[in-house]
């Protein structure tokens, strides 16, 4: 493959991306439990809960701020290693981007107060109700950024005229096709992951020798969250399916190697691709899936690669991305049932050491998942960066040097990975858990 200033433009925006999600996805996901457990704390009287609260919000200020620098390293890149399409596009997701942008700055200036009013009001409660404006901000922040890209995959609200667009919508731009699919499942996927991220610190505690009710608690409460996220992703992820299927086939076609448009179309997991034939072997065929995937009939008719040009296909690689993303969606489903079945069998015994490691496990691949689902959503657009209107080729940057700025930039993101890392271990190393129990 040659690495011509278009590749190296989308290997430079790919890992800003791969380092950003990460950090934006807990920034998504964590508020969410810090309020379920201090609400639970309140309810129930129980400063397990509260500390829980008080120590995660603490850490949760870490991701929030490198999350500010690589989204500001994103911001940049799209004007910079993409010129032409944001000249042809940029007025059309300009509301989406400052939306974003106000959406960021409402959740600071709410976490900001959330974290200074500790213990200061005599009804709890009050207290309470500023976390809801922090998940209202990163919750709103992360479906205004998935609108841009959603808007990416199914462009509306605008006429294209002598290579500028005219006539623009921003609403229409902004709630286009692909939105409520892609804005709903990054937000519960983002959920899942936070919950198994602090279920996976519980977990290593007790894996330590911990017996502590605060941890075992904490992975309850984590765990009972990761389930029902983990459930809303999945259907939200057959919702997604029937969008691919109507306004993206191409797409699902390849991530199902699906060459030839048929009813009662199987779902195909795994398998070696035979290109002469076009034949999947050793593959598993669920019957019917794809067609109940697509169209919600087993005997359904799904459109194949057969359809469209090979020009236009995507690459056929993102079947195994689609194939990873829902092995581990499926891990993450039946973990936490596992657990407690595991606990209700070894009741006198406590937490099997077997399934607190399976759910340290579970905080890394949830976030696989994540990067797993982002790369099959831009690869699976190729060769297009604005669909039927822009291929990627023809929007990138014709400047020099974008080499030595990847280099740059994975220096930057390492040296960010390294302090980060450094900071959280001596945020809570430093001022272990038991030392703010009352």
């Amino acid at each position: 493959m040659e690495l011509d200033q278009t590749m190296l433009a989308r290997i430079l925006t790919s890992v800003t991306l791969g380092f950003h999600i990460i950090f934006a996805a807990l920034g998504v996901g964590i508020p969410v439990l810090i309020s379920i457990a201090e609400w639970l704390g309140i309810r129930r009287n129980d400063q397990h809960y509260l500390l829980m609260a008080k120590r995660w919000v603490r850490g949760f200020t870490v991701p929030v701020a490198v999350g500010v620098v690589t989204g500001t390293c994103i911001a940049l890149q799209l004007s910079l290693l993409w010129p032409s399409f944001m000249r042809v596009a940029g007025e059309a997701i300009a509301l989406p981007l400052f939306l974003e942008t106000f959406a960021f700055f409402f959740e600071a200036i709410f976490l900001g107060i959330y974290l200074y009013t500790w213990n200061r009001f005599r009804q709890p409660y009050l207290h309470w109700l500023f976390s809801l404006p922090v998940i209202l901000g990163s919750t709103a922040s992360a479906f205004f950024i998935m609108s841009v890209n959603a808007f990416m995959n199914a462009p509306q609200g605008f006429s294209l005229v002598d290579g500028r667009i005219v006539d623009i919508q921003p609403l229409l731009a902004m709630f286009n096709p692909a939105t409520p699919s892609k804005a709903g499942h990054m937000i519960f996927s983002s959920y899942a992951a936070s919950a198994y991220v602090l279920a996976a610190i519980a977990a290593l505690r007790l894996l330590r020798g911990s017996s502590h009710p605060y941890h075992l608690k904490a992975l309850r409460l984590t765990l009972t969250a990761a389930f029902f996220f983990s459930l809303a992703t999945a259907l939200w992820g057959d919702i997604a399916g029937k969008y691919l299927a109507q306004y993206q086939p191409e797409k699902l076609a390849a991530a199902e190697w699906h060459f030839h448009t048929d009813r009662r179309a199987p779902l195909v997991l795994g398998g070696v691709l035979d290109q002469n034939s076009w034949e999947v072997n050793y593959g598993l065929k669920i019957p019917y899936a794809l067609s109940i995937l697509a169209t919600g009939s087993a005997d359904g008719l799904v459109k194949g690669l057969d359809q469209v040009p090979m020009a236009y296909w995507p690459p056929l690689v993102i079947h195994y991305l689609f194939d990873g993303m829902v092995a581990i969606g499926i891990y993450m489903l039946v973990l936490p049932a596992g657990y407690v079945l595991g606990l209700r069998w070894q009741k006198k015994r406590g937490p099997a050491k077997g399934w607190l490691r399976a759910i340290v496990l579970a905080a890394p691949l949830s976030l696989l998942a994540i990067e797993l689902g982002w790369i099959f959503s831009e690869l699976g657009r190729q060769p297009w960066i604005l669909v039927g209107y822009m291929k990627t080729e023809h929007a990138a940057t014709t400047a020099e040097h974008v080499d030595k700025m990847l280099l740059l930039f994975v220096g930057l993101y390492l040296f960010i990975a390294a302090v980060c890392t450094v900071v959280l271990r001596k945020m809570f190393h430093e001022r272990p858990f038991d030392s703010e129990l009352r």
